[in-house]
Formats: C-alpha cells, sequence, structure tokens
C-alpha cells in the first residue's frame, strides 16, 4: 500500500506599479505619484485579484510611493485580507533578491505577491519560467505556480506561468 505524499503549491503573484505621473513636483524617483490612470488600474486589478479568488496571503512591497499606493489601492477596493510588509530592497534590485526574499518566506504562507517595477519583474517572470522576454506594462499582474512544498526550493526555472493580465483587457 503506497501512501501518496500530498504537494502543496506555493504561488507569487508580481503586480507592477500603475502608471505613474511625470508632470508634477517630486524630490526623486523614488517619491514619484501615480498617475489618474494609475489609481484606476490599481483599483481594478483588486478586483480582478478578488473575483479570481487568488489574494495572496501576503503583500510584500517596494518601497516607492508609487508601488505602495498601488498595493494599497488594490488591497482596499478589492477587499484584499492580507497582510502587507515594505521591503526596500525591491525598489531597483535584480530579480536575485525577488528569489532570497521568497526563498526566507515561512512554509505555511501559500501564496506571496511582490509590488514594485521593471525591468526586474519581466525577468523574473523569464527566470523563474524559463521564458523569453515577457512584456510587463504598468499595473500588469502575473501568477507563477511552483509545485514545491517549501519556499526555500522555489528556484529559477522552476515556476510556471499561470497567467499574466493587464488592466486595460478588463472591462470593468
Amino acid at each position: 500500500h503506497i501512501k501518496s505524499k500530498i504537494n502543496s503549491m506555493k504561488s507569487i503573484i508580481l503586480f507592477r506599479h500603475g502608471k505613474s505621473e511625470w508632470n508634477t513636483y517630486y524630490d526623486s524617483d523614488h517619491n514619484r505619484p501615480l498617475a489618474p490612470r494609475g489609481i484606476k488600474s490599481a483599483k481594478k486589478m483588486g478586483i480582478f485579484l478578488s473575483n479570481k479568488n487568488q489574494m495572496p496571503d501576503l503583500v510584500i512591497s517596494s518601497t516607492a510611493v508609487r508601488a505602495r499606493s498601488t498595493v494599497e489601492l488594490a488591497m482596499a477596493e478589492g477587499n484584499w485580507p492580507s497582510a502587507m510588509v515594505l521591503e526596500s530592497a525591491i525598489y531597483g534590485g535584480p530579480p536575485t533578491i525577488l528569489l532570497s526574499i521568497a526563498q526566507s518566506q515561512i512554509d505555511p504562507i501559500k501564496s506571496i505577491c511582490f509590488v514594485g517595477h521593471e525591468p526586474n519583474f519581466s525577468m523574473f517572470i523569464s527566470q523563474t519560467c524559463g521564458l523569453g522576454h515577457v512584456e510587463f506594462t504598468t499595473a500588469n499582474m502575473a501568477k507563477i505556480d511552483f509545485n514545491v512544498n517549501n519556499w526555500k526550493d522555489v528556484e529559477f526555472g522552476k515556476g510556471t506561468l499561470d497567467w499574466l493580465q493587464k488592466p486595460k483587457e478588463l472591462d470593468y
């Protein structure tokens, strides 16, 4: 009699910040705010993830104003029950930073959502899923599944792209 091991899945959702405002005063790129279109897209994506019933257990956002604002709007609009932390290393960090943050999560967490920037998000998708260049415009969201039980086992080349969603493709 063979015992079958039930394999749990770990998922990473990447959520690029919404369109930011260029025609306003800000003292640094880090502090650039969202444009009106970015605010609208962030809310749409919050509802989208809620409608899919795939809200993450944990949101890990870049400290940049446009990223934090994007996810705060999405979480409020979609009524996500997720915990949220800010991580300065996401701003300007390479895909290896995202991988190491994912690998350090505690195993009861099933899904995390990184909120941040290009080009590291499209590169992360390409490297984890073994794909070529992935177009990842503002407020896009992608979900990558890893067939592992432990976060420490999440690696480049071991992910499967479940879906990729652009806000302009949603009609609400």
